[in-house]
């Protein structure tokens, strides 16, 4: 930094006092033109030069004598006419710049201080102000003075005394008293001010256009900051929220519902002497004990009555609208059900069933000549689907029975009468295949007789129209049929609220993810709603209809496919609409853990040491670990069905796992530690997976048509019961001799009676109608020679092992034991373990 000043040179004082005396008291003087200063420039590396500044005025003499105050030249001199300045006037002009800079920003510094000078002085003021408030709450505070007694009164005045001058050593501390007794003046505050220490104004530093000066505003901002800082800033009231709590709840969740820090909430349970992280779940007891220490009040709730408010209120009949009707078509396999459907809409589905039977369900909309809209759901006919029919009845307002003409009532015709009946639905038979020569429409009446179904034309109320898939013959009068039926039901419902409905089958997509084909019941389903269906919960990202397309909005009676869940639900899950994706996330949460509850708690237990051993030693655990992956979730509970229908007291499947989707590397896994199989239907194994099996020796099974699945699993599961033991009696001998040899010991000289003997059968030898020995014979000679057999009537000698008590009477049996493989139609159904899902009901032998 530079400190330089201007170094002027004064008149002589003496000529001055004589100018002034000639002048009548005036001092007459002539001020110079040329001035003179010096301005100490500063360097690096401590390095400094005095620079010496002239500056040249212009003098003027005004016309009543008077000489003003001169002005820096600007003319040119008389050397220069061109009007060029010279080297000395250069350094003048030069010199004035350099001093009005330092001029401004001297002034600056000034208006600085006397702004930090003001601040202090009102910062002093109100701590005096301060200190006397206190002083004078003391004064107040402070009990009076005691009234003096009596004897006070009455003593003689005490003579006052001279105070003794303070000893020189106690001045110092008694100034020290005096000095904490005065208010210290705060430091003041030097931040902005510039550090001598650094040096000097240069004139590069008053040059510089680009320096920063501190403006009026800112020192302003800055004494405003000062006072709120001095004032204190008010703390936010904290707010006392409702915190409601269920039976368990996690830290992290009470620690939003508070709308604390979870490190407070985790502070908080250890002083309670609870060490939890913020994943962790705690009861609803110490949840309650930390909120309250926080300071807010708590509503206890029971975890059950989060579910409450997801099935809405009944409507009321002034809000329902017609609605279509929903029917599901049901029969025994290869009736003609889906290509009934497919004559009807017009389609092709049936050609592009695997093994040419159905095996999802299916859900489809028409619209007849009349403009009415009809929703069908097509259900499989294979025993193994009996939970599809079941399902499908529920959720239908009528039945259409489908019955081949041809072939007339059969086993999974007679389920689908069942299904109906319970569900009470009204049945539309629909006798198919009238087109072939073989068809008796007036069979299949009498049959459905035996059941309860009467036609209408033999006194019944059942309607039984005749149709052909083939042709197309009759299907006009079965639209009729149903719209006739569904207008004597009067199907309403209201669609101006959040849609429910039910799922009819889920699975997962590789591009699109989970994909749930979902039938509204009541209400409207948009793009963007949010809903929670069984375990999982999502929002709506599309919507499909039966045709693949597009749509925005899905009402009553309207089959749909919708995208947006986190996990494939489960067939015959409610679908339901809610507020928000919290509410929808607690109730998937909770269904999931009540599910992982009742899992754990139907469990079977491990077996004891001594049946483990049992099972050891009869060389098979008696059990065969699946895991069972399928292409929809209505397939998979199929297959667990009709595989768990296989079990057997002596051998049964255990399902290790079940899930909709492609084998994973994670399947592999599971079956491998189980040494178990892994079942996938119509499904696809990704490439590190397959490798894994082949490393492992998992056997991964790939089926397209349920009944191969189940003729499979049957011959393997037979093949894993143990083989009957039959005995085959090969022959009798009678014992004539007993020999006793030496190095042979006894031999018996026998006479075979009947059959043969044969070395290496098993023996028998019996005395009183008693067996006294059973052992294989050792040796077996006729005459001198060892054969392998001996006929009846022929004599020999023979020995057997461990057996030398042989007497003349006795007779030898002579028998082989036999393998018998057995069948799973050998053995007798076991009763369902409580661990497995409901088996189906008919036969899963192939129709």
């Amino acid at each position: 930094m530079t400190d330089g000043k201007d170094k002027d040179v004064e008149p002589d004082k003496a000529e001055t006092a004589k100018t002034g005396a000639a002048k009548g008291g005036k001092t007459l003087s002539l001020k110079r033109t040329v001035e003179a200063g010096q301005v100490r420039q500063s360097f690096s590396h401590g390095r400094s030069k005095s620079v010496v500044v002239e500056k040249r005025r212009k003098r003027t003499i005004s016309p009543d004598g008077e000489t003003p105050d001169t002005a820096p030249e600007t003319t040119a001199s008389a050397a220069d006419p061109q009007g060029n300045l010279s080297e000395t006037q250069q350094a003048a002009r030069q010199a004035a710049l350099v001093q009005a800079r330092v001029r401004a920003v001297e002034e600056a510094r000034q208006a600085e201080d006397d702004a930090r000078r003001r601040d202090e002085e009102e910062a002093r003021a109100r701590k005096t102000r301060a200190r006397d408030a206190q002083k004078a709450a003391r004064d107040a505070a402070r009990p009076a003075a005691p009234p003096p007694d009596e004897a006070a009164v009455d003593a003689p005045p005490v003579k006052p005394t001279a105070a003794k001058p303070a000893r020189r050593a106690d001045a110092p501390r008694a100034a020290e008293r005096d000095d904490a007794a005065a208010p210290k003046k705060p430091a003041p505050d030097r931040r902005g001010e510039r550090r001598r220490r650094e040096g000097k104004l240069t004139i590069n530093d008053a040059l510089n256009d680009e320096e920063r000066v501190r403006s009026l505003a800112s020192i302003r901002r800055r004494r405003e900051r000062a006072q709120r800082q001095a004032r204190g800033v008010a703390q936010t009231e904290k707010l006392s929220r409702v915190v409601t709590l269920p039976e368990t709840i996690t830290v992290q969740e009470l620690a939003a519902r508070m709308a604390e820090r979870g490190g407070d909430v985790v502070k908080a349970l250890m002083q309670q002497g609870v060490t939890a992280k913020l994943d962790d779940s705690i009861d609803a007891d110490t949840a309650q004990i930390v909120a309250e220490d926080l300071g807010h009040s708590v509503k206890r709730v029971s975890e059950a009555d989060i579910e409450t408010g997801i099935i809405g209120a009944p409507d009321r009949d002034e809000d329902k609208t017609a609605r279509p009707p929903v029917v599901t078509v049901m029969g025994h396999v290869d009736h003609g059900k889906t290509s009934l459907l497919d004559a009807l809409r017009k389609s092709r589905v049936a050609a592009g069933e695997a093994g040419g039977i159905t095996q999802h369900i299916g859900a489809y909309q028409i619209t007849d000549t009349q403009g009415r809209a009809i929703t069908f759901i097509d259900t499989p006919g294979h025993a193994a689907f009996s939970a599809m029919r079941a399902r499908g009845a529920e959720i239908t307002d009528l039945v259409v029975l489908v019955v081949a003409g041809d072939d007339g009532v059969k086993p999974q015709t007679v389920e689908a009468v069942a299904h109906a009946k319970a569900a009470g639905a009204p049945i539309i038979v629909a006798i198919n295949k009238m087109d072939r020569p073989e068809a008796d429409a007036s069979r299949v009446r009498n049959e459905l007789l035996e059941h309860e179904i009467v036609a209408e034309d033999m006194g019944g109320d059942t309607q039984m129209i005749e149709v052909s898939a083939q042709t197309g013959a009759g299907l006009d009068d079965l639209v009729e049929a149903i719209a006739l039926q569904a207008e004597l039901m009067e199907l309403k419902a209201n669609p101006a609220r959040a849609g429910e409905g039910v799922v009819i089958e889920a699975r997962l997509d590789r591009r699109r993810g989970a994909v749930a084909s979902v039938l509204l019941t009541r209400g409207t389903l948009a793009i963007g709603d949010v809903f929670v269906v069984g375990q999982n919960s999502g929002r709506v990202r599309a919507l499909l209809d039966a045709d693949g397309e597009a749509v925005e909005t899905a009402g009553p009676s309207q089959p749909v496919e919708v995208l947006g869940a986190t996990g494939a639900p489960a067939a015959g899950d409610v679908f339901s609409v809610v507020e928000s994706e919290t509410q929808a996330r607690e109730v998937a949460d909770y269904r999931a853990r009540k599910a992982r509850d009742t899992a754990s708690d139907v469990a079977p237990r491990p077996a004891s040491l001594d049946q483990m051993m049992q099972q050891l030693e009869g060389g098979t655990t008696g059990e065969l670990p699946l895991v069972i992956k399928g292409d929809v979730q209505g397939s998979v509970e199929a297959i667990a069905q009709a595989v768990e229908k296989l079990g057997r007291a002596e051998v049964r499947p255990r399902i290790l796992h079940m899930g909709v989707g492609g084998v994973t590397v994670g399947d592999v896994t599971l079956a491998g530690a189980s040494a178990g199989r892994i079942l996938g239907f119509n499904v696809q194994t990704d490439a590190p997976a397959r490798k894994m099996a082949e490393e492992m020796g998992v056997a991964i099974d790939d089926y397209e048509v349920i009944y191969d699945l189940v003729d499979d699993m049957k011959k393997l599961m037979g093949g894993m019961l143990a083989p009957d033991m039959r005995e085959v009696a090969l022959g009798t001998v009678e014992v004539l001799e007993v020999f006793d040899i030496s190095k042979t010991g006894a031999v018996a000289g026998c006479r075979v009676r009947d059959g043969l003997v044969r070395r290496g059968a098993k023996m028998r030898v019996i005395r009183d109608d008693s067996v006294i020995h059973e052992g294989a014979l050792t040796s077996l000679r006729r005459f001198k020679d060892e054969v392998e057999e001996v006929n009846a009537g022929q004599e020999c000698g023979m020995a057997l092992e461990d057996c030398r008590d042989f007497q003349a009477g006795d007779v030898i049996e002579c028998y082989r034991v036999e393998e018998i493989a057995r069948t799973l139609d050998d053995v007798a159904p076991s009763a369902p373990t409580p661990d497995a899902p409901a088996a189906a009901s008919e036969d899963t032998a192939r129709a």
